[in-house]
């Protein structure tokens, strides 16, 4: 059975590095993401999801969905205004600003690890 998620701050370690992490994980916080923001230093973790939208957004951003073992399913660019497809296998979401994600080296296939007790 997985762990149960708490809203937070954390550490994102992926091939390229660790990155900032920002946790979101009660309905709340799911529903708002990024909302709002002018943009983002490092990412947002939506968990549970298997989709997102960008309606609202102020900046494009950079998408990777991710399954139950923390594995990229795909990464996408992302305008403002567009609604993203559903992963039939997905369980969570990172979000960055657009462009981000190649520099950290995530790609289809490439493993994450998120660390909620270490805040960046």
């Amino acid at each position: 059975m997985g762990r149960t998620w708490r809203d937070g701050t954390g550490l994102l370690e992926t091939p390229g590095g660790a990155v900032p992490l920002e946790i979101a994980a009660s309905y709340r916080a799911r529903r708002r993401g990024l909302l709002g923001r002018d943009g983002i230093e490092g990412a947002l973790l939506i968990t549970p999801t298997n989709s997102i939208h960008t309606f609202g957004m102020r900046f494009a951003v950079d998408v990777a969905y991710l399954d139950r073992s923390w594995r990229v399913l795909d990464v996408v660019t992302m305008p403002p205004g567009r609604l993203g497809m559903i992963r039939l296998r997905g369980r969570h979401v990172l979000e960055a600003a657009g462009g981000t994600m190649a520099g950290w080296g995530l790609r289809r296939g490439a493993s994450v690890r998120v660390d909620p007790s270490r805040a960046g």
